[in-house]
C-alpha cells in the first residue's frame, strides 16, 4: 500500500484496462490522473489523434460541459464579495431577461405564453432551475430550442461556435420565451451560458480575462482558457465524434485550425473551455479542499463549497426534469456540479462530487475518501453508457487499499 492509501497492484490493473480500450479503438489515447493524500498516479495512453502524435501528460483536451463547475466558482467568488446575491433577480445587470414570457406547454408553440411568475435569479441559473435548457432529442420537438437554432445561439454542441458576441447572443436570447417557470425544472446547458454573460458585466470586464485573473493564475492552471495559443497546438488533442451508423469514431474538431484555434466571439461558459489533466486536478484540489490551495491561499471558503457540493434540487424539480430516467434515484446537483446522495455502486459515495463533459472528459472530488480523479480523452461519448467512462471510475474506487 502507497503512502495515499492505493494498492499498487491494482493500480496497474487500471493501466491494463484502460490501455485494452486505446488498442481497440474506443479513443486514440487518454491521460488519467488520481490523487489522494498526496500521492498522484498519472496513466498517459495512445496518441493524441488517430495515427497522430504520442499523448502526452500536458495535452490538451476540450472539456465542454466541465466549463460549468468552473463558472460556478466564478460566480460563488462574486456572491462571496457581495456583487452578486444568490436570490437577487439577474434584471439589473440583465435587463433583457426581465418580464419573461413562458410557454404555457414546454413542447408549445411560442405565440401561446404566459407571465413568468417571478423574476429570474442568480440561484436559478446556478441551478438549471431557470426555465430554458437542453431536451433530449431534435430540437424540431421543441419550438423553443428550435427557435434559438434559427437565431444563432449555439445551444447544443460547441460546434458550430455561435457567430454573436457576448451582448448580441443574450438580446437574442430575451427574444424567446422561457419553457418552464422559473424555479420548476431542472433543465440542463442555458444556465451556464447566461452565468458568463453576468459574470462578465458584474466583473465589468471580459469572462475569459475574470477567469484567468481570480481561478486559473492562482492555481496554475496555465493551459485552460477558451483557445488554444499557436505555441501549445502541437499537444492539443483531436477530437472525434461517434458515426451515427457505425459508431466509429469520425473527427469533429481539428486541433490546427479547428474551433479552438482563436478566441471565440462569445466565451460559452457551458462548454467552451480547453484544459490538461493536471489543470483540472488543481481545480478539483481546490474543491476537496474547501477552497483551500497552495499553501493556504483562498478562493472560495469552505461553506461556499459546502453549499456549491449540496443537492439543491427538490423532489419536485427532479420530477419535472428532462434528464434520462432514473439520472435523479442516487444523483443530486449543487451549483454547476453533480453530486452523489445514495451508495448505488463502488465509486458512488454519498458527498462525491463532480461533473462530465460530453466531449471526452470527467472529473470528480470526493471528501469522504479525500481523492480526485480525472479522465480526459478525445471522443465523445454519453457517460453513463460509456464502457471506457465506467471501467476508469471502477478502477478508480477498486484500488483503494485502506
Amino acid at each position: 500500500m502507497g503512502a495515499g492509501g492505493w494498492s499498487t497492484a491494482r493500480l496497474d490493473r487500471m493501466r491494463d484496462v484502460l490501455a485494452r480500450h486505446v488498442a481497440e479503438g474506443e479513443a486514440p489515447g487518454l491521460v488519467t490522473l488520481v490523487s489522494r493524500r498526496g500521492e498522484t498516479r498519472a496513466e498517459v495512453i495512445g496518441a493524441q489523434a488517430f495515427g497522430g502524435a504520442p499523448m502526452r501528460r500536458d495535452t490538451v483536451f476540450r472539456i465542454s460541459s466541465m466549463t460549468k463547475p468552473v463558472i460556478a466558482v466564478a460566480t460563488m467568488i462574486l456572491v462571496e464579495e457581495c456583487v452578486l446575491r444568490l436570490d437577487d433577480p439577474v434584471d439589473p445587470l440583465l435587463p433583457e431577461l426581465a418580464d419573461r414570457r413562458v410557454l404555457i406547454r414546454e413542447d408549445g408553440p411560442l405565440e401561446e405564453t404566459v407571465p413568468a411568475e417571478r423574476p429570474l435569479t442568480v440561484r436559478d441559473l446556478l441551478t438549471f432551475r431557470m426555465g430554458f435548457g437542453l431536451v433530449p432529442g431534435p430540437p424540431g420537438g421543441h419550438p423553443a430550442l428550435a427557435a434559438a437554432e434559427e437565431l444563432g445561439l449555439a445551444m447544443g454542441p460547441p460546434k458550430p461556435a455561435t457567430p454573436h458576441g457576448p451582448d448580441e447572443w443574450l438580446r437574442r436570447f430575451g427574444t424567446l420565451p422561457l419553457m418552464r417557470q422559473p424555479g420548476a425544472a431542472w433543465l440542463y446547458h442555458t444556465g451556464s451560458q447566461v452565468l458568463g454573460v453576468l459574470i462578465a458585466r458584474a466583473a465589468g470586464r471580459p469572462l475569459e480575462d475574470f477567469l484567468r485573473e481570480r481561478i486559473f493564475e492562482p492555481l496554475g492552471m496555465k493551459d485552460t482558457g477558451f483557445h488554444v495559443p499557436p505555441g501549445a497546438r502541437d499537444r492539443f488533442a483531436a477530437s472525434y465524434l461517434p458515426d451515427l451508423t457505425t459508431g466509429e469514431p469520425t473527427l469533429y474538431d481539428a486541433p490546427g485550425d479547428g474551433r479552438w484555434s482563436r478566441p471565440p466571439v462569445f466565451p460559452d461558459g457551458g462548454a467552451g473551455l480547453v484544459s490538461t489533466a493536471d489543470d483540472y486536478l488543481a481545480f478539483g484540489r481546490m474543491l476537496l479542499a474547501g477552497g483551500r490551495y497552495g499553501t493556504g491561499a483562498r478562493l472560495l471558503s469552505r461553506p461556499a463549497v459546502e453549499a456549491m457540493t449540496t443537492d439543491q434540487l427538490t423532489p419536485a424539480q427532479k420530477a419535472a426534469s428532462t434528464a434520462a430516467p432514473g439520472s435523479w434515484d442516487h444523483r443530486g446537483w449543487g451549483f454547476g456540479v453533480q453530486v452523489v446522495t445514495g451508495r448505488d455502486g463502488i465509486s458512488a459515495v454519498p458527498g462525491r462530487f463532480g461533473w462530465d463533459g460530453g466531449l471526452g472528459t470527467s472529473w470528480a472530488s470526493d471528501p469522504a475518501e479525500g481523492l480526485v480523479a480525472v479522465l480526459m480523452t478525445q471522443r465523445a461519448q454519453f457517460p453513463r453508457y460509456s464502457p471506457l467512462y465506467l471501467d476508469f471510475w471502477t478502477l478508480v474506487y477498486q484500488a483503494i487499499d485502506d
